[in-house]
């Protein structure tokens, strides 16, 4: 295990004023944080998980680079980090969204939230006033597009060809008001939408044309997954969708990755476990091929899809997992690893198999 987590959970609190930080991280990593067990473990067990094969090679190392220090603001929260080519990637540093062009291996700020930002356009429901110093605890960007979710409930969007803020909001004023998760998606009339989750118990779903709040959904529970799901035994953090439509992923707290089908959701298709931690970031390629997992720090674990999630990659590093993304292309793989040190961009690339060509020689 990791030595840092103490010293990086000192380091949040200095910048982020969290002073619970280190004790949460201390909790998880040691098994006891939000409900965890050693007699849930026992009770687990390794007969549930799938059986893998590990020695695969889907994404070769490309580089690292420490010019961009990707940060991290709440230890659950884990989706800092977004590609939108395999050349562009965006993530957060402390107050700054900063994008990173792996052609030129330039960076520049894309936004800053330390002090006062505000919006340059009106819209209904949108705070002229603005924000000020804005903790960002979530981040989507896609195409054009870059929403941040706050700690007190802030949704912050912006055009990365315009300048200026476009909307700011505050989705609640309710003591829970943090962001969980943003997403920025089509919607089946080709809108482009947008839906944030908070700890209010809410999910919101907004039409970015206008920037108008479509449908409020309230739930039970704070929701990061939005589904009613037996199987899992501590709380859930990451979610994501094949693009077949057909099967998608939850990470938990009780360190496994259990993918479902929605044609059959009274049991789990498979379930995959982690190292060390909890499954705090799922990310599959846009062919469907690859589905990558990743813990609160030191491991990523990439399975073949096309195998059953029999065979799999593993990449092993040193630093705190701040979020990773790959390119819609599916060419690359970008991690953020966050550590007072070493904190760096990881860059891989696909391995392609072109023996074909050999015929040609």
């Amino acid at each position: 295990m990791s030595q840092y987590q103490r010293d990086n959970a000192d380091e949040m609190a200095d910048d982020y004023e969290m002073g619970d930080a280190e004790e949460d991280m201390d909790e998880e990593y040691h098994g006891r944080g939000m409900g965890y067990s050693d007699s849930d473990d026992e009770e687990y067990g390794e007969s549930a998980c799938k059986s893998t094969e590990k020695g695969g090679m889907f994404y070769d190392f490309q580089r690292n680079t420490r010019s961009v220090k990707s940060t991290i603001l709440h230890f659950q929260l884990r989706n800092l980090v977004w590609a939108t080519s395999k050349h562009d990637v965006y993530l957060m540093s402390h107050y700054s969204v900063l994008h990173w062009s792996a052609l030129t291996s330039e960076k520049y700020e894309v936004m800053n939230v330390q002090g006062r930002v505000a919006p340059c356009e009106k819209h209904p429901g949108s705070l002229l006033e603005g924000f000020f110093q804005t903790q960002v605890s979530t981040l989507a960007v896609k195409d054009k597009l870059l929403v941040a979710g706050g700690f007190q409930g802030e949704l912050i969007c912006k055009y990365l060809d315009r300048e200026g803020i476009i909307f700011c909001c505050r989705t609640t004023y309710d003591d829970n008001a943090i962001a969980n998760a943003v997403e920025i998606y089509d919607s089946s009339s080709g809108s482009v939408h947008f839906m944030a989750s908070n700890n209010d118990c809410g999910v919101r779903d907004f039409d970015m044309e206008r920037f108008q709040l479509c449908r409020h959904f309230r739930f039970q529970w704070p929701v990061n997954t939005v589904h009613d799901l037996r199987g899992h035994l501590d709380y859930s953090f990451a979610s994501a969708w094949n693009p077949d439509g057909r099967t998608f992923a939850t990470g938990n707290q009780d360190k496994t990755c259990r993918v479902w089908d929605v044609r059959n959701l009274s049991q789990s298709l498979v379930v995959l476990r982690g190292n060390l931690g909890a499954i705090r970031s799922i990310r599959f390629t846009s062919d469907g091929q690859f589905m990558a997992m990743a813990e609160p720090a030191d491991f990523v674990h990439i399975f073949d899809i096309g195998s059953g999630y029999s065979k799999r990659q593993e990449l092993d590093f040193f630093g705190e997992i701040s979020g990773m993304s790959f390119s819609p292309d599916t060419e690359a793989l970008f991690i953020g690893v966050w550590d007072r040190t070493y904190g760096s961009l990881l860059e891989y690339s696909r391995i392609r198999n072109y023996t074909y060509l050999d015929s040609l020689l």
